[in-house]
């Protein structure tokens, strides 16, 4: 029993709790893993492929944007390498958030 002048200590928030939200991530990534297996060379290869296309078509479209825009207005390169670092940035953005969905 607490003296009346102290709290009496709150309980563990344990949904909360750092340690126990990874360890239970933990568990159900290795539960997955038994049930399921191993990747195939076929599905990594895939994923790799899926990753670069990812990154590369965003690039090659701004590419074209700025070569399009270039070639209609007679501006030289000027919007071709903006248009194509726009389209880097989107690509590097969409294939970040493509990895940490997975």
């Amino acid at each position: 029993m607490t003296p009346p002048d102290q709290k009496d200590p709150e309980p563990n928030d344990t949904e909360n709790d750092p340690l126990i939200v990874e360890t239970r991530r933990r568990r159900d990534r290795r539960d997955r893993w038994l049930r399921e297996g191993d990747m195939s060379v076929g599905r990594r290869l895939a994923q790799i492929g899926v990753l670069g296309w990812i990154f590369v078509l965003p690039t090659l479209a701004g590419l074209f944007l700025g070569r399009w825009l270039d070639a209609r207005y007679g501006t030289g390169i000027f919007w071709s390498a903006p248009c194509m670092v726009v389209g880097l940035c989107i690509g590097f953005y969409s294939a970040w958030k493509w990895m940490n969905s997975k």
